[in-house]
């Protein structure tokens, strides 16, 4: 196989996280660079919490332009950071840094890559009921814009973090002047809420690769009317969204979202507008590469 030079000159962004085995962000970004003829390169990084502090000054030591954040660094990354996009300070999350002369600035594009997958999509969640699965930092930039499009929330997540969900319910609540529940991740509740739910999202890692056989709702629990977002995009279909689609719901693949913040991280790098098309193509066909 033909391997890209790597010069002097290059330009490094790359993504951090634990794990970070199961990311295709190199494999979107590095095509898009070479379709471009840009001299950047994207590198995946498996960093710890507790390394991430050392991890965030290596940024401006090696020069690197930016980094997307991953489970689980996207909250704990903020006070590492010189400054906050307004959204991002809002949100309480950041999923890419742009590194402008030694200056780490944080933003979240996860918030309108989530809302541009669902627009793209035909659903408008205005006024509707939402039930979000999980609290962590994907879970906040969803939950946002939700609630910034006035749909009605309600945040699920499990026993030992409710704290989060308790925390990001009350914070959304008082920015917005709108209730918004918080409640425990077990079947009761997710029987109760999803009984007047009109989207679902899972905003956890849970069926991700390589723990494809999981899903965080029972197939029983699943309604025609619903409409089903799983922001985990490896594999392609969940196991959520294989047995939402058996039961005739509309679904939505996290890769939509991963294209459309990964665009949208692009294009703050670069300064250029990002080929969407040639990246969704791209990760699609390294997915069924991996699958098979």
């Amino acid at each position: 196989m033909e391997r890209k030079t790597i010069s002097g000159e290059a330009r490094i962004c790359g993504i951090i996280g634990d794990p970070i085995e199961h990311t295709m962000s190199p494999v979107m970004h590095n095509a898009a660079f070479e379709k471009l003829e840009l001299n950047y390169v994207y590198v995946p990084f498996r960093v710890s919490q507790e390394e991430l502090g050392r991890a965030i000054e290596g940024i401006k030591a090696l020069n690197i332009r930016g980094l997307n954040v991953t489970i689980p660094h996207k909250v704990a990354v903020i006070p590492f950071l010189d400054e906050l996009d307004p959204l991002a300070g809002k949100i309480g999350a950041v999923n890419t840094i742009v590194n402008d002369d030694g200056i780490l600035k944080g933003y979240n594009t996860d918030a309108a890559g989530f809302l541009q997958a669902l627009i793209e999509k035909g659903v408008e969640p205005r006024g509707k009921n939402v039930v979000v699965l999980g609290a962590g930092g994907a879970s906040r930039a969803i939950s946002f814009t939700l609630a910034e499009r006035e749909a009605h929330l309600v945040i699920l997540n499990r026993r030992l973090e409710l704290d989060w969900a308790e925390e990001l319910a009350s914070k959304i609540s008082k920015i917005f002047k709108k209730e918004v529940e918080a409640l425990e991740l077990v079947k009761t509740n997710l029987t109760r809420v999803l009984e007047r739910a009109d989207i679902l999202v899972n905003a956890t890692s849970v069926g991700m690769s390589p723990s494809v056989d999981e899903t965080p709702v029972a197939s029983s629990l699943l309604k025609p009317e619903l409409i089903v977002f799983d922001i985990v995009y490896n594999p392609i279909k969940t196991r959520l969204l294989r047995e939402a689609e058996q039961a005739g719901i509309k679904t939505i693949s996290g890769l939509d979202m991963l294209v459309w913040q990964g665009a949208l991280a692009f294009e703050l790098w670069t300064r250029l507008k990002a080929p969407i098309e040639f990246m969704k193509e791209t990760v699609i066909q390294g997915l069924q590469e991996h699958e098979n």
